[in-house]
């Protein structure tokens, strides 16, 4: 019970902060140190493969600026992802979506958040989606009383909206580690 009265405020804050980091994200690896071999040469929007712009579409407007340290690491996810069910391709595009609409601020509070969940153990991280997932069971009226309480015992405001064209906070599962070879 008492990770429970800790895990539920990063959960909440999560959902009340407007933010909540990408399931994308969550599952991504931390890049390589710098200093493992030449860096890759930069890519050019034009020059990727159709599923990859496909894949990076929303990213498409930036991607000629990005260091090629960091075109090479999004182009390993999308060989990752190309090898998921379709519809699981499509979340993972509307997510780098929803973050790429996200203000500097909202982003920074996104990483802090997952840092916070990273830090939890695998049995932390899987009792934070469980209660996820009960309180989305709750009748909307219950989950706004617990919100209202929330709010008032933390000193946030009664309502905060998300700003224009940002999502409604989303939390996949906790990621797998076998899948990433950690």
């Amino acid at each position: 019970m008492r990770l429970i009265r800790f895990a539920l405020p990063l959960l909440l804050a999560c959902l009340l902060g407007g933010v909540a980091v990408p399931a994308w994200a969550q599952a991504m690896p931390p890049p390589p140190p710098p200093g493992n071999g030449p860096p890759p040469p930069p890519r050019s929007w034009d020059s990727l493969s159709p599923a990859e712009r496909d894949m990076l579409g929303p990213l498409s407007k930036e991607w000629n600026s990005y260091p090629p340290d960091k075109q090479a690491h999004m182009l390993q996810r999308v060989q990752q992802w190309n090898t998921l069910p379709p519809d699981r391709r499509a979340e993972i595009r509307q997510r780098i979506e929803q973050w790429q609409k996200m203000t500097p601020e909202q982003r920074d509070q996104a990483r802090e958040n997952m840092r916070k969940f990273q830090q939890l153990t695998p049995d932390q991280r899987q009792q934070v989606h469980n209660a996820y997932q009960r309180y989305q069971s709750l009748p909307q009226e219950q989950r706004q009383q617990l919100m209202r309480q929330f709010r008032q015992q933390n000193g946030i405001p009664p309502h905060r909206s998300p700003p224009p064209g940002m999502p409604r906070p989303m939390m996949g599962p906790p990621p797998s580690h076998g899948a990433h070879g950690r």
